[in-house]
């Protein structure tokens, strides 16, 4: 909870005695974990804008094959009960790396922390076009998205991301409070969690028309993390270079026997006309030589000139 600071009034005079003005105090916060009432109506905030739905999607479909026991969503409801009241939030995008498989053929329609798993490691909001909404710090009931990241639920790590322009703010809670952190020389943040780091991408996606900003993922090494087509793409194209590779390669062998082959032809047809002209130097009679040699007349009679 945010401290209050008093503000001194000063009275200048040989009385002057400070004086402090308190503001009103906010009342404290008693959490507890409660999976969310049955019958409980979840908030269906629209979507601001088409580029959100693709730009989760994107994050999640890098990741590959998620585990179990690891829960990355996309306008999912994380849940807190506040002074007994039931507060819903849902992120644009979600990370939590520890949570309780739920049966096999259930869906999991909202999360409450320490109740299903561990805290978000993650959370990221994409700019919509209600302006301050990812940084409203309203602290009282049913709060701000940012005080509850932040005071309630404690998320280590804060995204927002400005599509239209590729503006990414990443903060990390510190002594209670989000502090922005700044980039690499990349201009990516590592995040500790998920050990990538997350960075701003310019392009399309292959499965997509949107021509645009993109939040992406990369390794320790500075290596892409693909989407599903161009993995595809990858594959296809290491093939189709591994078989012109293959083909060259077989190309070069056969020039390479033809080569031989034409040099071995060559050289014995050079061999036999020595022989011939060795025999016609003994004045050997051209049939003769023919049956020997194998060579044809013509070409033993342009020995004789």
């Amino acid at each position: 909870m945010q401290s209050i600071q008093p503000v001194i009034e000063k009275r200048w005079g040989p009385t002057f005695k400070p004086k402090p003005i308190f503001t009103p105090k906010i009342e404290p916060l008693i959490i507890t974990w409660n999976k969310l009432p049955p019958h409980f109506e979840l908030p269906d905030d629209p979507v601001d804008n088409f580029a959100q739905p693709l730009l989760a999607e994107a994050l999640r479909e890098a990741l590959g094959v998620v585990s179990p026991t690891q829960l990355v969503a996309t306008n999912f409801g994380l849940v807190a009960t506040v002074n007994g009241k039931t507060v819903v939030k849902a992120p644009d995008w979600l990370y939590v790396p520890n949570v309780i498989p739920i049966p096999e053929g259930q869906d999991r329609k909202s999360y409450t922390p320490y109740k299903e798993g561990e805290l978000p490691e993650v959370v990221m909001e994409f700019l919509s076009d209600e302006d301050g909404r990812e940084y409203d710090q309203k602290s009282t009931w049913p709060y701000g998205k940012w005080f509850f990241y932040e005071q309630i639920l404690k998320v280590p790590v804060y995204a927002i991301f400005n599509s239209d322009n590729g503006t990414l703010e990443a903060y990390q809670l510190k002594s209670e409070r989000y502090q922005r952190q700044n980039p690499d020389q990349n201009e990516r943040y590592w995040i500790e969690s998920l050990e990538l780091f997350l960075g701003v991408w310019y392009g399309t996606r292959p499965d997509t028309t949107r021509i645009g900003y993109w939040l992406r993922w990369w390794d320790q090494n500075d290596n892409l993390l693909l989407w599903g087509l161009e993995k595809n793409q990858q594959t296809e194209k290491a093939a189709k270079e591994a078989l012109e590779k293959a083909n060259a390669k077989e190309r070069s062998a056969l020039e390479k026997a033809e080569k031989a082959e034409r040099a071995a032809q060559q050289s014995e047809i050079t061999t036999k006309l020595q022989t011939a002209k060795k025999m016609l130097q003994a004045r050997i009679e051209i049939a003769i030589i023919m049956q020997v040699t194998g060579l044809d007349k013509a070409s033993i009679e342009k020995l004789q000139k």
